[in-house]
């Protein structure tokens, strides 16, 4: 793709070089056919100093560190291509179209060879600029596509570690209640299969309506709930409007998830779980707390899979616009998610 933008660009460039060359100078004296012939000749001249000026000079020797063979080569080059120009203007088109020239300057006149040079080298220097600005360009571009894709290779690796590990622990509670034959196994079930189709299909969407994330926790909720039973204490708390707000995917699971895995799980007696979510002067505020032992350890600490989890798509979804804290108390322990909408995030669109 490179190569041919380069070739494409060279082809504008030299054809309006050449229609300049011919033109501007058959306007100050109306000899346009010498001056189209001489722009036929001295063309090659340039193009070949131009060509092994960038893909010899520059990009064998300059490049890789050889400055001694550039400079030995730029000199020579130019000396070559600035008399080889001199040539074709003395002995052809002087010969040719003005023969008194010759009379009174000899063919290597060191103030023409030097003005060949600098005519030559002026529109290399040019195309050379042309060229590698180009060159830099596609490069970034490149560059650019291939760190959005790693970012979202990268979700994509995160959204699996955990809808896999969620579902295992769904899947033991169902086995847990089938074994004694409850009659909430078939609800159970149902809800799972809720789960599952959010996370087949609304998972892949960059976005999701924030009250369709919610009802995901809450079909969690529930199925948790059926396993802990009346010594789980737990309030889910919508504090304002966020029918508006969009929000990736399967962020908020492991913050949940961590609040039953960490604190809930490990409380013998009465345990409690407080869930609020606000949306204020365009921040949306996530605020996640959990009873739990004295002794018990760090959340988000087993296997790597958690907190650290959200704390990584973070990262990459709302790189500098979100703040993300964690504050252990003696018998609780406090999530903090808060994260600056844009334009394009606090609205959902209908049918999205």
């Amino acid at each position: 793709m490179l190569k041919n933008k380069i070739v494409r660009t060279n082809l504008i460039f030299w054809t309006c070089w050449f229609l300049y060359e011919w033109l501007a100078n058959a306007a100050y004296d109306s000899k346009y056919e010498l001056h189209l012939v001489q722009t036929s000749l001295l063309a090659p001249i340039m193009i070949g100093a131009t060509l092994f000026t960038i893909f010899v000079l520059i990009n064998r020797f300059y490049l890789k560190g050889e400055k001694t063979k550039f400079w030995i080569g730029l000199i020579s080059s130019m000396l070559f291509f600035g008399i080889a120009r001199r040539a074709i203007n003395y002995f052809i088109i002087y010969k040719t179209f003005q023969p008194e020239w010759m009379l009174n300057q000899p063919f290597l006149f060191a103030p023409k060879v030097l003005f060949e040079i600098v005519g030559t080298y002026l529109i290399v220097a040019l195309n050379a600029m042309f060229y590698y600005l180009q060159a830099w360009y596609e490069q970034q571009r490149i560059t650019q596509t291939l760190q959005k894709d790693k970012a979202e290779a990268q979700l994509e690796l995160l959204k699996s570690q955990v809808q896999p590990h969620f579902i295992f622990n769904t899947l033991n509670n169902i086995y847990s209640l089938s074994t004694q034959h409850s009659p909430k196994t078939s609800d159970l079930i149902y809800r799972l299969s809720s789960l599952l189709s959010y996370s087949l299909y609304d998972s892949r969407k960059t976005n999701i309506a924030l009250e369709q994330e919610m009802e995901y926790i809450n079909n969690y909720i529930e199925l948790e709930k059926i396993r802990y039973g009346d010594r789980l204490d737990i309030a889910v708390n919508v504090l304002n409007d966020i029918s508006r707000i969009s929000i990736s995917p399967f962020l908020l699971l492991p913050i949940v998830e961590n609040c039953f895995k960490h604190g809930a799980s490990n409380e013998i007696d009465v345990c409690w779980i407080r869930l609020d979510v606000l949306y204020k002067d365009d921040w949306l505020i996530i605020k996640a707390e959990n009873s739990k032992p004295a002794s018990a350890k760090s959340n988000g600490s087993h296997n790597g899979i958690g907190l650290e989890n959200v704390r990584q798509r973070l990262e990459i979804l709302y790189k500098n616009r979100y703040e993300f804290r964690c504050m252990e108390e003696d018998q609780s322990y406090l999530v903090v998610l808060k994260i600056k909408m844009i334009a394009h995030e606090d609205q959902v669109l209908v049918g999205g």
